[in-house]
Formats: structure tokens, C-alpha cells, sequence
């Protein structure tokens, strides 16, 4: 959100001004003192409003492209900008950092309207705010088809992926180097603070403005436990008898085991700054990773300009290098409209379910069993105690009434009455604390329940539906030793899934709506993976249980997922482009049911990742560096902007007309209003990367009554690896509804290369 400011000649007086002269109408109590404290206080506020408040200095990153040849140059360069704008007495340590490695960026500290004259300079394509973001967690390989004795190739030791994220435990199992050769070759990167092996054979932290948490571990080692369990769910070790606390027993592992590991950590106790991912990004593209996988996000829904996203800024310059970014869709689902990863360079992923799910059963002394979810780790062996709903225990003696007490508010409870017991709470508690002494607690009300893990507690809990809720309500209220049992969390199998789990943000794309967002799906739900042995299992206060491998969910836990799929397929094809690999994964993608989710296209993309298929995928959509600048070009970034982040030539006036859809793409988006008629063409060129002649049939999947889709020509024929033809999708109609899901599948017998088609409306 942008502010308008309007310049004035001179002081503004407002009605606020004249509320303080009535405040003070009878002054003769005063003494002289107090008239001059208050006249200076007057006098103050007057000035403030007359000039603005006192400006509030924050961190902004300045882009400006591409990095020049000559580094120092670049940097005395920004020392220069920021003194024109600051004036000759500027402090020094008002430039934060320099970026200088695979970007010409800094970070500097302003305020608002300081930022607004340095977007004015020239070679500035864009000045945002440095802001905190936030991470978005073995049974799911095995789920997805992609076992444990996979072919593999030889290369896969070659391939470095580089987690940008909290860090890393590199003392746990699944990451030693037993049997590891030295990294390869190509490798620049070093370790600060930590020693590396020949599996994690990077490791950095960056704190642009150096300043660090009380709790902080000023190194890359993780002490929050995300970054340890996404470098293992990409790349970790075998690891046999993983579990935790009896739940999820079984071997754990990465997707590509034989990978190497780099790790960038921007993440500290207050969440993820702009500036010090953009520090990660810098370093890793330049130390030479392969893959580059980034389970972070915004904490609300936000619509930037693409380069004033950091995400998309970093994975565009790691895009020029060969690099494809993976990056978690969002964890603000499950409306539309809640995606906060929009790059069409990048592969932004959902989080879906897998077919292992988590139970907590609850019998009340009655005998009548629910079924609630919470990854409770607690065995009480089918002990019963008394049952007590939380409005009926308000601690009065510290000010607490029934109406706060029933959420389980710190200190509203009364502890004599709750010790030893199980509450019906109707909100989940902040802490251990809150509870009081009770043995356990129970939840209900209007929660998504397709994650367990999402509700961990250091108590026996479980949430339940609000109408079992109010039947527990009403057998407490009529018995008059009301007990209940809560059991230990059960694994059993879900035969729905895979679906997209409901924290699971959504598209459409609002910046680019004819792009489909998010790309693709992958499991993000009840993971297992590796975690610090420091570090509880829930950030819930007063939490002492420690394991070594945790189950969590999230976008962030589909992330790394993608991010190996992606990694498996570079180890067959160390030649590929970002693109083409992107392009492998969503054709090849086993399609998802849009009756298990409404949302169809806009909530998985084009589907289930499948790994195995996406190594022969038989064509693939390439894009280019020129293809994005053209593409830019087409959302109006004139050709000075261009040519400061890229060294491709392009005029921009004699393409103007280009529209987003004829951007290469694996997949077809049309924002369309509903029950009015249309017509669109997108146009497209697939590469064939099979050895074999071969002929394509384009084969349309299509609800009639609505769309008329014609692919022109309808065969494509190839004679040799590399070649290329071109079509067009002419696409019809009118819609009725809010979405209209097709598809593209080119078939020659042997591949089935599917592109998703989605048609979404708006009144």
C-alpha cells in the first residue's frame, strides 16, 4: 500500500490542535511552571504537526539490477547515492550493506520520504521496505511414488542445493558425510562459525544490521528446527528407526540423499528480514548452487511490484545462472487470492496431504468415543479424570470472568478447580502456564483439521468439531462426575488423499492473473524429517520434549519436496534450464481431483509432483532469459530498467502489444468475466528432449458446454533431440461459473506431456 503525500507551504492546524486548546480552558490553577511545561508541550506538538512527525527511520533495499564488472565502483557508488540523499553529514553506517556478488543492490536506512527521492535517481529500478518474513514440515515419497531404490544417476553427487532458511543441525544423522566424496569442483562456497563435511559443504548467516536476539546462535547452526527439517526433507541421509515418540516410526530421507547441502541463514528469533534474504541470495548464486530452495514468505497477503519482491528479485538472478528457485506458495489458504509467491521464473509450490493420517481418540465416562486430531504424544494408558469446562473455572481472584476463562487465557483460571483435570477450553492456550496444573485439555470449534501437526501441545489435547464440542458440553453439564480419557495419536490412512491441505494459500495471481499460481503440488502435510536435538517440538512455552526428528506441516515442508524433485531431475539433465526442468515437473505432474478441492488449478496447478516421470518427460517448455525481459516488457518495465538487469537488448515499444500469455509457460490462465463471451490465443514452442523420432497428438480435455479449445496444428512431428515446433491454443466461450478447469495433453504413445487450462471468472 502506497501513501499519498500532498506539499503544503506551510503549518497545517487540524481540529486535534483545537481539542487541546479547549482541554486547557480554565488555566488559573497553574502554577508558572506548569504553564511553561505546557506552553512547551503545545508548542512541541504544533511544530510536529506542522512538519510531519518525527520520521520513522527503516531499513530499505534499493535494487538496481544487474552487478557491474567492477565491484568497489559499485559500492563507492552507493556510498555516493546515499550521501545525496542523507547530505555531506550523513553516518557512514547508514549504508547497511552492499550487495556485490551476483546483483547491484543495498540496504540502507531512510525514512519514507528519503526513499521516495532515492527511487528518483537515476539507475533505481526500485526502493521497498525491508520486512520480516516468516516460514511457510516419510511415508510422503513412498506416497508419491518415488521409493526408496529409485534409479538414480550418477551425478547425483554433483548436484549442490542451497536451503535458504534457519540453518541447519549438522551434528544430526541425517547429515553426515559417511561415504562421501570432496565437493565438486565448481564450488566456491566456505563455512562461517561451523565445521562442514563433505555433505553440508556450505554454510553462512547474514544480519545486515547486526543485530541479534538474547536466544540467537550467532552461526548457521538452527535452534528453531525449520531449516534442519527442510535441508533433510530434501537432501537428508537414510535414517532407519526415525519417529517421533513412537509416531511416524519408520526410515527417514531426503528425495535426493547423495545431494550436497549448502545453507544460507537470514532467519533469526524475530522471523526473516528482507534485506539479510537478499544477502542469501546474493551469496548463494554466486558460490554455485544448483537448486535453490526457499520454505520463506510474507506474513499477509501482499501484491508487490515483481521487483520489489525479494523472492522474486533473488530468483530472477539466480534464473540468469541456471538456477531454479523453489519456493512454498503460502500458508494464508484457504480463500482465493491468499498466494504470496507470483514469479513465473520461479516454482512456487502447494502444500498437499498424504495418504498417512493422524487421530486422537476421546472416550468420556459415558463411553461415547470422538475422534479429535493433534499430534498428542502423551500415552496416559486409557486413564480417565474428571472433566471440567474452562467458563465454569474463572480465576475471580485475579480479576477473571467466566467469558475469559473459557478461552484459556493466561492466569484466567482458577487452578484449584482445573489441577488434575481435563478443560474444555473453547481457544487453544498460549502456554503451558495457562492451563493451571491440568492433567490435559480439550479444543473445540471451527478449526481445519487435515494437519495433525499444526496442534502440538506439551499436555494431552485434541480438537474436536464444535458439535462434538457441544455434546461433551451437554454430557458434562448432566453427569455429575463428568471423566474423560484422552488417548495417545493414532496413524491410520487416508484414502482421500492426496488433496490441498487448507492453510494451503490459493491463486488466482493478482499480479499477473493470465499466469496459473501456484505451479504445482507436493506433500506438505504431517511430515518427518530431521530437527535440532535442542530445540522443543512446539514453540508452545514451557515444552521440554526434545527429539530428533519432528513432524510438522506446511508450504514450507512441500518447498523442499519440489525442490528435490527438481534436483533429481538436473542430475539426469545437469545441461537443462530452470524452465525446461520446471517445465518436466508440471507436465508430468499425476492431476489432482477438483472435487476433493474447489479451488481446482488455483489451489495445486498442475498437480502431484511425480519425480520419476519428470526425468523423461518427452517435450519440455523452455523459456529464456530474452523470453522474461519480453515478458516484462509487456507489463510495462520500459528498456532502461531492462537493461539494468539484464545484458539482453530489447526495445520495447516494437513489442508492446505482447501479451502475458504468450510468455512460454507449461500451463494456460484466463481471467475472464463471468457470462460474457471470449476469445483468446496463446501461443507456445515445445522442445523435443527425447532421443527418438516421435509424433504428438494434441488431445483437449474440455466441459463442452462452456469451452471451445482448438489447438492449431494438432500434430507435432520430430525427427532429432533439441528440436522445436511451435502452436496455438485458441481458447472460447463463456463461463458461468467462478472456475472452469480443461486441459492439453500431447501424447505420442509413450509420453504424455499434460498442460493444465483454467478459466476463472469475476462478476
Amino acid at each position: 500500500m502506497h501513501e499519498t503525500h500532498i506539499k503544503t507551504s506551510g503549518p497545517q492546524y487540524t481540529e486535534t490542535h483545537f481539542k487541546i486548546y479547549r482541554s486547557f480552558g480554565n488555566l488559573n490553577m497553574f502554577s508558572l511552571r506548569s504553564w511553561r511545561l505546557l506552553f512547551s508541550l503545545v508548542f512541541s506538538f504544533l511544530i510536529l504537526q506542522a512538519h510531519g512527525h518525527d520520521p520513522k527511520i527503516e531499513t530499505y533495499i534499493v535494487y538496481m539490477g544487474d552487478h557491474p564488472k567492477e565491484m568497489h565502483v559499485a559500492e563507492l557508488h552507493h556510498m555516493n547515492m546515499v550521501q545525496k540523499v542523507l547530505g555531506r553529514n550523513f553516518a557512514p553506517e547508514a549504508l547497511l550493506h552492499s550487495y556485490k556478488k551476483s546483483f547491484n543492490a543495498f540496504a540502507v536506512r531512510l525514512t519514507q520520504e528519503q526513499a521516495e527521492r532515492m527511487a528518483e535517481m537515476d539507475g533505481v529500478i526500485s526502493v521497498f521496505q525491508s520486512k520480516t518474513h516468516k516460514p511457510q514440515t516419510t511415508r510422503s515419497w513412498d506416497f508419491i511414488g518415488f521409493p526408496r531404490k529409485v534409479n538414480r544417476s550418477s551425478l547425483e553427487s554433483d548436484v549442490i542445493i542451497g536451503v535458504i532458511d534457519y540453518g541447519i543441525w549438522p551434528e544430526s544423522d541425517s547429515f553426515n558425510d559417511h561415504g562421501f566424496s570432496s565437493p565438486p569442483k565448481k564450488w566456491k562456497g566456505s563455512c562461517q562459525n561451523i565445521t562442514c563435511n563433505n555433505k553440508i559443504i556450505g554454510a553462512k548467516y547474514f544480519r545486515v544490521d547486526g543485530s541479534f536476539g538474547k536466544d540467537d546462535i550467532i552461526s548457521p547452526r538452527d535452534s528453531y528446527g525449520h531449516g534442519t527439517h527442510c535441508a533433510s526433507t530434501v537432501a537428508g541421509n537414510w535414517v532407519n528407526s526415525a519417529g517421533l515418540f513412537g509416531l511416524g516410526k519408520g526410515t527417514a530421507r531426503g528425495g535426493v540423499p547423495s545431494a550436497r547441502i549448502a545453507v544460507y541463514k537470514p532467519c533469526w528469533s524475530l522471523g526473516c528480514e528482507t534485506a539479510d534474504i537478499l544477502a542469501a541470495f546474493d551469496e548463494a548464486i554466486f558460490d554455485g548452487v544448483d537448486i535453490l530452495s526457499v520454505s520463506l514468505g510474507a506474513q499477509s497477503v501482499v501484491h508487490p511490484d515483481l521487483f520489489q519482491d525479494v523472492f522474486a528479485i533473488g530468483a530472477f538472478h539466480a534464473m540468469k545462472k541456471g538456477i531454479l528457485t523453489s519456493t512454498s506458495a503460502g500458508n494464508l489458504g484457504s480463500e482465493l487470492s491468499t498466494m504470496t509467491s507470483f514469479a513465473p521464473w520461479s516454482l512456487s509450490v502447494a502444500a498437499s496431504t498424504i495418504d498417512r493420517k493422524y487421530s486422537t481418540k476421546v472416550q468420556l465416562g459415558n463411553g461415547r468415543v470422538f475422534e479429535g486430531v493433534s499430534m498428542n504424544t502423551f500415552d496416559l494408558h486409557h486413564k480417565t479424570y474428571p472433566l471440567i469446562y474452562s467458563g465454569d473455572a474463572p480465576n475471580i481472584t485475579g480479576g477473571f470472568n467466566s467469558s475469559r476463562s473459557r478461552l484459556c487465557e493466561q492466569n484466567s483460571l482458577d487452578e484449584a478447580k482445573v489441577k488434575g483435570k481435563i478443560v474444555l477450553c473453547d481457544s487453544l492456550p498460549n502456554d503451558l502456564a495457562s492451563l493451571s496444573g491440568a492433567a490435559g485439555f480439550l479444543l473445540a470449534g471451527f478449526f481445519e483439521t487435515d494437519a495433525a501437526s499444526l496442534f502440538r501441545f506439551p499436555l494431552p489435547f485434541a480438537v474436536l468439531t464444535l458439535t462434538d464440542g457441544i455434546s461433551i458440553l451437554s454430557y458434562l453439564n448432566f453427569t455429575s462426575n463428568p471423566t474423560v480419557a484422552i488417548y495417545k495419536t493414532n496413524e491410520g490412512k487416508d484414502s482421500l488423499a492426496p488433496y490441498v491441505a487448507s492453510f494451503s494459500s490459493r491463486g488466482p495471481n493478482m499480479i499477473t492473473p493470465n499466469i496459473l499460481k501456484p505451479d504445482i503440488a507436493a506433500p506438505g502435510v504431517d511430515i518427518i524429517a530431521a530437527w535440532p536435538s535442542i530445540t522443543p517440538i512446539s514453540e508452545v512455552e514451557g515444552d521440554k520434549r526434545l527429539s530428533k526428528f519432528n513432524i510438522i506441516s506446511g508450504t514450507s515442508m512441500a518447498c523442499p519436496h519440489a525442490t528435490a524433485a527438481a534436483a533429481y531431475v538436473k542430475s539426469f539433465h545437469p545441461t537443462w534450464s530452470p524452465a525446461a526442468i520446471k517445465s518436466a515437473l508440471m507436465t508430468t505432474a499425476t492431476p489432482m481431483s477438483p472435487a476433493l478441492n474447489p479451488e481446482a488449478e488455483l489451489a495445486y496447478g498442475a498437480g502431484q509432483i511425480n519425480p520419476i516421470k519428470a526425468v523423461s518427460p518427452g517435450l519440455v517448455y523452455d523459456i529464456s532469459e530474452s523470453d522474461y525481459v519480453r515478458f516484462l516488457c509487456g507489463q510495462g518495465y520500459n528498456r532502461t530498467s531492462l537493461r539494468s538487469i539484464t545484458d539482453e537488448e530489447v526495445n520495447c515499444k516494437k513489442i508492446e502489444n505482447e501479451t502475458v500469455w504468450d510468455l512460454n509457460l507449461p500451463s494456460f490462465a484466463l481471467k475472464r468475466n463471468i457470462s460474457v463471451s471470449f476469445s483468446s490465443v496463446f501461443h507456445r514452442t515445445v522442445t523435443n528432449v527425447v532421443a527418438t523420432k516421435s509424433v504428438y497428438k494434441a488431445e483437449v480435455i474440455v466441459p463442452r458446454s462452456l469451452l471451445t479449445i482448438q489447438v492449431t496444428p494438432s500434430v507435432l512431428s520430430f525427427s532429432s533431440v533439441g528440436e522445436k515446433k511451435s502452436f496455438t491454443v485458441l481458447i472460447e466461450g463463456t463461463i458461468n461459473m467462478e472456475i472452469v478447469s480443461a486441459s492439453l495433453t500431447w501424447d505420442d504413445g509413450n509420453s504424455q506431456v499434460r498442460s493444465p487450462i483454467v478459466v476463472y471468472g469475476t462478476q
